[in-house]
């Protein structure tokens, strides 16, 4: 029996009126097919004592991603995430502002007086939602640059994840949320201290607020652990997560540096640091990006394997597809909490 059939069998039979059992009724092939045997790996690398490492590009906090990546870092599904500033950023302002976030579905119509009137409205649109300016950077702001001047007055250092959980796991927070907290994806991993990298930091709404603080001179940059240390602290974090059942597996999000910098961890350890390393033990990337010469973000998982990423038995799938689609799908299967009824 081949390891598909293996776990067709140990899942769907047992649980045929579940999220898993509606996913072999219905997909078959193309990109569903893609997306059910991903999900089935993803479950069976869980099973066999794996983890899970997350990569998440684009916009998928404001996307209101928390709702099912939230419960799946709290069901102990995940176990460490890369991502942008962006999304890092946006799942607290989505727990601030929620109710004043508003939504455009008739973007693709709008004209350029239309998005200047969202500018003049204090409006930042991201795709069919707006991220409110005065209700969630400026409410997040002084309360987070307090923690990086008490850093500078303590002679302490912290990545930029370590001052969100800091005042996540305050009081200064509570009192404000207008969304879920349960929704909140950062709360979640706050609470389990779950190891963060963020690459590229700098390249977000705080990220540039805290640049000109600098400038101004503030704050010191100092006070903020480089995108060298993180590399270093995933060195450890990899190690350690890796070292059990199949080892630490690779879903990611969406393309870009949230991606491409996690990834690079392993041929880094062995060639770099110069010391044995298990290879990522699952590979599946959620992407619309195609194909074409030098994308990375669009490149088949076997060129990995040329750059001593992945091997030629990692479990991989890319799915061509709108991840925020697919990654709710995929993670409400894996936490299978629905009962799918027949009727």
């Amino acid at each position: 029996m081949s390891f598909l059939l293996e776990v067709l069998y140990n899942v769907f039979m047992k649980n045929e009126n579940s999220m898993l059992g509606l996913f072999q009724k219905l997909f078959f092939n193309f990109n569903a097919r893609q997306m059910k045997d991903a999900t089935l790996a993803f479950k069976k690398h869980l099973d066999d004592g794996g983890k899970m490492l997350v990569a998440m590009g684009g916009a998928m906090s404001s996307a209101q991603m928390g709702i099912t990546l939230a419960p799946m870092i709290k069901n102990e599904k995940i176990h460490a995430i890369s991502c942008t500033g962006a999304n890092l950023e946006e799942s607290v302002f989505r727990l601030v502002a929620h109710n004043s976030y508003k939504d455009y579905p008739d973007y693709r119509y709008f004209t350029k007086q239309d998005d200047e009137d969202i500018l003049n409205r204090g409006e930042r649109r991201v795709t069919d939602t707006s991220i409110p300016e005065e209700e969630a950077f400026r409410v997040v702001e002084p309360i987070i640059l307090k923690r990086w001047k008490d850093a500078e007055k303590n002679g302490e250092r912290f990545f930029p994840h370590e001052y969100f959980y800091q005042i996540l796991l305050s009081d200064e927070l509570k009192g404000k949320y207008e969304g879920n907290p349960e929704h909140c994806w950062l709360l979640e991993a706050a609470k389990k201290n779950l190891p963060i990298v963020v690459p590229g930091w700098e390249d977000s709404t705080l990220g540039n607020i805290f640049a000109g603080y600098c400038k101004a001179g503030e704050v010191s940059p100092t006070v903020m652990k480089t995108g060298v240390e993180y590399m270093m602290y995933l060195y450890d974090r990899y190690t350690e997560l890796s070292k059990d059942g199949p080892g630490l597996g690779f879903f990611q999000i969406g393309g870009g540096i949230s991606g491409d910098f996690p990834i690079c961890v392993v041929p880094s350890i062995k060639y770099d640091l110069k010391k044995e390393v298990r290879p990522w033990g699952y590979f599946c990337q959620i992407s619309d990006s195609t194909t074409s010469y030098g994308s990375y973000s669009g490149a088949t998982p076997n060129e990995k394997i040329t750059w001593d990423k992945l091997t030629k038995h990692t479990p991989m799938f890319v799915i061509e597809s709108d991840a925020t689609i697919v990654v709710p799908f995929m993670f409400e299967a894996i936490l299978d909490r629905y009962n799918i009824s027949e009727k």
